[in-house]
């Protein structure tokens, strides 16, 4: 087979070598046959994200000169990276590294999962072996600043990925907790993998998404901040009842609810700094009563953590927690590692140790 790129053109529900296709066309470089692609690196490439155009050259030509055997696909759409990943995961590849930010790592994590027909029930690995590896190229790389504590330049990360390809270890391997959320009146499930806000952060998130070219230019931190404003002028507390553990923690108007699982969100956000990826919890943040001026004052100390020293923040750990709004006109836009998922009501259930990502223990 030719290494020349490929336009695959399939309708829906198809399969392809293997594969089970269903958002296409999406592309393929390198298309594999079922048998090559079996222990083989799977790159997964979202060439929207705001840095990858200049990241992928630079980690082809590294796994390159290493004598790495992958495959790449490209997204072209919202969900090809789940897609991508539960079917090549299906067929016996056991990396997958993500080229892209946070929301596309989370798309890629939910493909570790298949999801049972009653949502209810937690999903179920597809294989507990496989890893997933990151290649840090979006707007805030939260997920990646959080498994080292800091940003670090992308050349480590492609070491990291070097060494588990040719020698996997414990040392560059770590366990680590995903959350499993159900929204839309408890009908769609979802999985993410740094934090999940609702209210003021929910809206933030959709305005990052929907900034052009302009804005890209500019760091994730300055992105997001300029979201939150512009969110926060059209903003406005509503009812919303918090339950942890199926106990009520807080029923009343709120500024944000968000459930954190990992340490940073929202572009160097630490929205708890007790957070913790593999202690086996979630991380509830609640903000009620604040005004306008509060929320400024708080968007500035929340990249440090100052903002649980206000007594308006409450932030309670637990396994599980459902939020619920109580009208149409309040439910609110749930933001998970910056994609839109859905609205609430939604639940959040904590799975320890669910998957096995790439990274070199420090």
């Amino acid at each position: 087979m030719r290494n020349d790129e490929w336009k695959i053109l399939c309708s829906a529900n198809a399969t392809l070598n293997g594969f089970d296709v269903y958002h296409l066309p999406f592309t393929i470089h390198h298309l594999p046959s079922t048998i090559g692609m079996r222990n083989k690196l799977l790159i997964i490439v979202n060439n929207a994200a705001a840095k990858a155009l200049q990241t992928w050259p630079i980690v082809r030509k590294h796994l390159q000169a290493s004598g790495i055997d992958f495959d790449v696909c490209e997204t072209t759409q919202p969900g090809d990276a789940t897609i991508q990943t539960r079917a090549a995961l299906k067929s016996g590849v056991t990396t997958i590294a993500v080229v892209g930010g946070d929301g596309t790592l989370s798309e890629a994590a939910q493909g570790f999962f298949q999801f049972s027909e009653r949502v209810t029930d937690l999903p179920a690995q597809i294989n507990d072996e496989a890893r997933l590896a990151i290649l840090p190229a979006g707007t805030g790389d939260d997920f990646a600043r959080s498994q080292m504590g800091r940003r670090e330049p992308l050349e480590k990360w492609i070491n990291i990925l070097i060494s588990q390809c040719r020698a996997p270890t414990r040392e560059n391997a770590r366990m680590v907790d995903v959350l499993y959320g159900i929204c839309d009146e408890f009908k769609t499930p979802f999985i993410c993998l740094n934090a999940s806000t609702m209210g003021i952060g929910g809206e933030t998130a959709a305005r990052v998404a929907a900034q052009g070219n302009f804005m890209r230019r500019f760091s994730g931190e300055a992105r997001f901040a300029v979201a939150a404003l512009a969110a926060l002028a059209a903003w406005r507390e509503r009812r919303v009842r918090v339950a942890i553990d199926d106990v009520e923690v807080i029923d009343g108007n709120m500024n944000l609810a968000a459930v954190a699982n990992a340490l940073y969100a929202g572009g160097g956000m630490m929205l708890s700094p007790r957070a913790k990826i593999d202690d086996g919890k979630l991380d509830v943040v609640t903000a009620s009563g604040l005004n306008r001026a509060n929320v400024v004052r708080e968007l500035a100390r929340i990249h440090k953590g100052g903002h649980v020293a206000n007594p308006k923040v409450r932030i309670v750990q637990g396994e599980g927690v459902s939020i619920e709004t109580f009208s149409v006109e309040d439910a609110m836009p749930i933001e998970a590692d910056g994609n839109v998922r859905g609205l609430t009501p939604v639940e959040f259930r904590v799975m320890p140790g669910a998957l096995r990502f790439v990274v070199r223990q420090e």
